[in-house]
């Protein structure tokens, strides 16, 4: 039996959050809003972000709402971080599966990796340590919205992330760590499994008809690739809030439906 009977379809859809539902650490739409709210009274609706459960809130909790009784089901941090109509799921830690020792050589090799790096501008925040991560950024977390949008046209022609992942995948090979270039500042690196297939192990056993997926990074290398491409999940690469909007009314929203 479906643990959600108020709904009339039995399916779920899930999405990543920067560039699906938001622009990039940019707050939600309110046709965002209003189109989700709606999609909610017919399918399951949940979020799969990799950033920390603050950092999805500030963006999808327009108006003062609350993300995690807006969505049935809220992952952060990939799903290391989930809850299910508002209560909180079993979760994991990053620290735990690698040890302090072994974090204390990545995080101060990927620091002098960075101070090394010749880049127009760098701000702060290079390395955001989260429950089941670390976020790894060259320009810095702090970067403004503008400087992002820069870092991100010189990342695009230099390769800046690309060749940071490639010399740790290299010097790193034993950790059992995944890298995934997201957003457009960042890089996540986490464990071996860890990436946003995890928030699966939480829905898989609903009994759903279907578990949709929409993401924009869901190219190999990006993010959303692992779970766009599951078996388990029907995929819907998207290119701006505005295409999933589009595709959400076609697909879940018209009246045939």
């Amino acid at each position: 039996m479906s643990a959600f009977p108020d709904r009339p379809i039995n399916k779920l859809i899930l999405f990543d959050v920067d560039g699906t539902l938001t622009p990039a650490r940019q707050t939600a739409s309110q046709e965002m809003i209003d189109v989700l709210r709606a999609l909610r009274k017919k399918v399951v609706i949940g979020f799969v972000g990799g950033s920390d459960l603050v950092k999805i809130s500030e963006q999808l909790a327009v108006g003062g709402s609350d993300v995690i009784q807006d969505f049935d089901y809220a992952f952060a941090e990939n799903g290391l971080t989930a809850y299910k109509r508002g209560q909180q799921l079993a979760s994991q830690s990053f620290i735990k599966f690698i040890g302090e020792d072994r974090y204390k050589v990545l995080a101060s090799f990927i620091l002098h990796y960075i101070a090394d790096l010749d880049l127009p501008i760098k701000r702060g925040t290079f390395v955001e340590f989260r429950n089941g991560m670390i976020n790894v950024s060259p320009i810095g977390r702090n970067a403004t919205i503008q400087e992002r949008y820069a870092f991100e046209a010189y990342d695009k022609e230099h390769g800046v992330r690309a060749a940071f992942v490639k010399v740790l995948r290299e010097r790193f090979a034993d950790y059992g760590l995944t890298y995934s270039i997201g957003g457009q500042i960042s890089f996540d690196v986490f464990p071996n499994g860890w990436d946003k297939t995890y928030a699966l192990n939480h829905v898989v056993s609903e009994g759903f008809e279907e578990i949709h997926f929409f993401g924009d990074k869901t190219y190999k290398g990006g993010n959303d690739y692992e779970i766009y491409n599951d078996p388990r999940t029907v995929g819907h690469a998207v290119t701006s809030p505005a295409d999933t909007i589009r595709i959400l009314k076609k697909l879940f929203l018209d009246v045939s439906n």
